[in-house]
């Protein structure tokens, strides 16, 4: 992996350490927080490649609210477990009230 790409996704990684327990953010907000607004799909490949380094990857979902990154974790259900031991519902991969738990770092950091 090329420096630039490493170090940005470190500073992907940094944000999602702070995403408060029990609430949830997207891939966009990340990006758009980082002033990379189209790099959503970068944050998504960050998150792919976080494990082991104590990064709550669970709590990063698509703008819609659904686990799309689900089939990274081990386990048939794991993120899901994750996000509903934290108390966040979830139905058929989705998030409900996403608008009440959604955590913006642009607004929040």
């Amino acid at each position: 992996m090329k420096p630039e790409t490493e170090s940005f996704f470190e500073r992907v990684y940094e944000v999602a350490r702070r995403i408060p327990y029990g609430r949830v953010t997207s891939y966009g907000a990340i990006a758009k927080y980082l002033g990379a607004a189209r790099s959503a799909r970068i944050v998504g490949y960050a998150m792919n490649g976080s494990t082991g380094k104590d990064v709550p990857a669970h709590r990063v979902v698509n703008r819609k609210g659904l686990l799309t990154g689900k089939h990274h974790f081990e386990g048939t259900n794991l993120m899901q477990q994750l996000l509903e031991n934290e108390g966040i519902v979830v139905i058929d991969n989705q998030i409900q009230n996403l608008e009440s738990i959604f955590w913006n770092p642009s607004k929040e950091l």
